[in-house]
């Protein structure tokens, strides 16, 4: 195989569409990804996520062989490991991922190339881990090969656009690491790069998604709070942020996905006796999925009732389901028997082990229950009529999102705004 300009090491959420970003200008990229499946997809142009605008672009690079797909890597000028993180059982971050494809790359790797690491990692793992890595095949970093850090900061269903619009962070192992890493995205990016150390890389990172995350669990506590003394959480939330210098959140089912749900967990095992507020915004926001399921508890006293579940990915519009708190509430409702019904637009059968409905009107029709866990566009805009038309009279919604717009007297819907009426009325709505 010829040299390329990039090999991108992971093809997923983020590997395939910075692959397709430096294809679509100008470079010859190879993408390399473990799964067999995912390269024949690319190699005919086509794609096996879900991401606005992704496979079009896909196809125009593959067509004119900016970008193919392996699952080994070649010579390259520059590499970037874009490769998942998972956290182990005690939710330390697990590096074999990441360590694999370093490793996978060194052999190809020549003087002068910059090696970046775009997966999210804990802090110092460039210094102590990704460092001796190339010092043990006889490399030295910063003057032999040029290795930095430079964190995705993107939002699903817009990383096209992000990619090149958001402000990019550049760790670099020493200063002329970071200008050489920093050079390689100003192929495409037009916001601003900012170059800093390695670590201060990794920590920024962590910092700005356990931010969003301790400010939703802020959000999902005030809910729990409302729901037991009578208090509409969404009104106190909106009037709250009329204050210039407050912006919370809004309450929801749990935090899921790769950033959210699992950075804050890099932070606490470099320093557990000092992360106790980032832990307990853990804990609360896990705590989520059952206190949902105790909302449906109240809500439905037969089990042999109809529930069901629209939404089965983290957010709406995006077919991702990694740490969804949806799928941990559809784990909770199928260890108590209730009679389930899923529907996801954006997920694909083959994502889940459950049985999805094929339309919408197929999963609620006669339905006792509809629980709404993700905030896609096909439930915002969901007709009232229709839903009238399908489910059972004095049907009951849950929209665990605050995303429906229901005023109809034979349906029942109860959201953040209004739980504390099931706590008031004492009884089950269906029995």
């Amino acid at each position: 195989m010829e040299n390329k300009d990039i090999c991108v090491m992971g093809l997923g959420y983020i590997g395939l569409p910075t692959a397709a970003m430096f294809a679509k200008n100008g470079h010859k990229v190879l993408g390399v990804d473990v799964k067999q499946e995912a390269v024949d997809l690319l190699n005919k142009g086509e794609i096996h996520i879900e991401e606005v605008g992704l496979g079009e672009m896909v196809k125009e690079v593959v067509s004119i062989d900016n970008l193919v797909a392996a699952t080994k890597p070649s010579f390259a000028e520059t590499f970037i490991i874009a490769v998942p993180t998972p956290f182990n059982d005690d939710y330390s971050a697990n590096l074999d991922y990441v360590v694999s494809a370093t490793k996978s790359i060194i052999p190809y790797t020549k003087k002068g190339n910059v090696v970046i690491v775009e997966s999210t990692i804990p802090p110092r793992t460039i210094d102590d881990v990704i460092v001796p890595l190339f010092e043990e095949k006889g490399l030295e970093v910063g003057k032999d090969v040029y290795l930095a850090h430079c964190p995705e900061r993107v939002l699903p269903g817009r990383i096209l656009t992000e990619l090149v619009e958001n402000t990019r962070i550049v760790g670099g192992y020493n200063e002329i690491s970071a200008s050489k890493a920093a050079d390689v995205y100003r192929t495409f990016v037009t916001g601003d790069i900012l170059e800093t150390t390695a670590i201060s890389a990794e920590m920024s990172k962590l910092l700005e998604n356990t931010y969003r995350d301790v400010n939703i669990a802020l959000a999902n506590e005030l809910a729990k709070v409302s729901e037991k003394i009578g208090v509409n959480a969404l009104e106190v939330i909106e009037l709250a942020n009329h204050h210039p210098r407050v912006n919370l959140h809004q309450p929801g089912p749990g935090v899921g996905g790769h950033c959210l749900a699992v950075d804050p967990y890099f932070i606490i095992e470099k320093a557990p006796e000092e992360t106790k507020l980032i832990s307990n915004a853990r804990k609360i926001n896990n705590s989520m999925p059952s206190f949902v399921v105790e909302q449906v508890e109240k809500l439905l006293g037969d089990r042999e009732a109809k529930l069901t579940v629209l939404g089965l990915s983290y957010k709406g519009n995006i077919d991702d389901v990694r740490e969804s708190p949806a799928m941990e509430i559809v784990n909770l409702l199928q260890e108590k028997k209730y009679n389930l019904s899923f529907y996801d637009p954006h997920v694909k059968q083959a994502q889940v082990k459950i049985p999805l409905a094929g339309t919408l009107e197929d999963a609620i029709s006669e339905a006792d229950c509809v629980l709404v866990l993700t905030d896609h566009d096909e439930f915002k805009s969901l007709k009232e009529e229709k839903l009238k038309s399908h489910l059972k009279k004095n049907c009951v919604v849950l929209d665990t999102r605050n995303c429906l717009n229901i005023s109809v007297s034979d349906i029942k819907y109860y959201n953040y705004s209004n739980l504390y009426q099931l706590n008031r009325e004492n009884k089950v709505l269906v029995p």
